[in-house]
């Protein structure tokens, strides 16, 4: 059984935990912990399904000691714990299908913390503007904003995305080379850069 702790504004994963079988609510108030000392601040809400892990007095204590409100998604109800159900869906169809999954828990739960550092910091969210989730947590700025190389021999310099090469105006446009890496080798876990060479 997979917990997973986001951030709801920014899509980011924050915690995370994978257990042989359903994890009772102290394994689960252990992995917010860590969650909350990762990110060095509680949140004001914890918004969970109504499993016996969050629907009993522990959870609720654990909350109201650490003056966190509980909140339960309502069942069938689009948004309520979307972002949670997205990125598992999103894990399913990029990381758990495309893989043999390996039978040890510690080599599947390494899987996921591949995916998840990969889901942060290198794939676009089309909920975000194709930012990364990384990008909107640390408030950076986005890189599909970012100004770019141009190719053209004959490109508009005077476009923003332009600015760091108006200087070479009416010359040829810069090469460039995509340079393709990968989470820890995983292939299934693309990193494409566009790289300036000279």
């Amino acid at each position: 059984m997979l917990a997973v702790v986001i951030d709801h504004v920014s899509r980011a994963v924050v915690g995370l935990a994978l257990f042989h079988d359903h994890p009772t609510s102290g394994d689960v108030q252990r992995v917010l912990e860590r969650a909350v000392r990762h990110v060095g601040y509680g949140p004001r809400y914890i918004i969970t399904d109504k499993s016996r892990q969050f629907w009993c007095d522990a959870f609720r204590r654990w909350c109201y000691r650490r003056g966190i409100r509980p909140r339960f998604g309502a069942v069938g109800k689009q948004g309520s714990i979307a972002a949670v159900e997205r990125f598992i869906r999103s894990m399913k169809t990029e990381c758990t299908r495309p893989i043999r999954v390996p039978l040890q828990l510690n080599a599947m739960r390494n899987e996921i913390i591949s995916y998840a550092v990969w889901y942060n910091h290198y794939r676009a969210n089309e909920a975000l503007g194709g930012r990364t989730p990384w990008e909107v947590y640390a408030d950076l700025q986005p890189a599909n904003i970012k100004p770019r190389y141009e190719p053209r021999r004959n490109w508009p310099c005077t476009g923003p995305c332009a600015s760091p090469q108006t200087g070479i105006r009416g010359k040829r446009g810069a090469r460039l080379s995509l340079v393709v890496g990968y989470v820890e080798g995983r292939r299934h876990l693309p990193v494409v850069e566009l790289r300036k060479t000279v």
